[in-house]
């Protein structure tokens, strides 16, 4: 029995503290002048939190690793929703696939300029003894 209510503590502290920092995400997002999601302001927060080890990694732990075990799960709704708008996929489907190549090369050059960068490795064409 102990071990159960142990486990039970366990979760419930792992989502008050991602909940919290959620809420207090939400918070910010509604008081800054920028527009950005309380969400992503709330994963910075509980990142900040961690780093600075003020919440430890235990605390949340438990409810993380659930959460991921069934973020496939999750992602259902979203999907379902997207099936009422295949009309409007259909007729925007060029630009949408053009626009999805091109980040993605973006990003992937982006990525490998600044790795190389970073690493002091010389980029091709690039002399490193002038």
């Amino acid at each position: 029995m102990s071990n159960l209510l142990s486990a039970c503590w366990r979760y419930l502290r792992a989502f008050i503290v991602i909940y919290l920092c959620l809420y207090a995400g939400i918070a910010l997002s509604s008081l800054l002048p920028i527009v950005i999601p309380g969400s992503i302001i709330g994963m910075l927060i509980l990142f900040m939190l961690l780093c600075t080890r003020i919440v430890p990694i235990k605390w949340v732990q438990p409810g993380c690793h659930l959460l991921i075990r069934y973020m496939a799960l999750l992602f259902v709704p979203i999907s379902v929703g997207v099936m009422n708008y295949t009309d409007i996929l259909t007729a925007q489907f060029g630009p949408i696939v053009v626009s999805c190549v091109i980040s993605t090369l973006l990003v992937l050059v982006v990525v490998g300029y600044s790795s190389h960068r970073l690493h002091g490795r010389p980029i091709v064409g690039e002399n490193k003894h002038e």
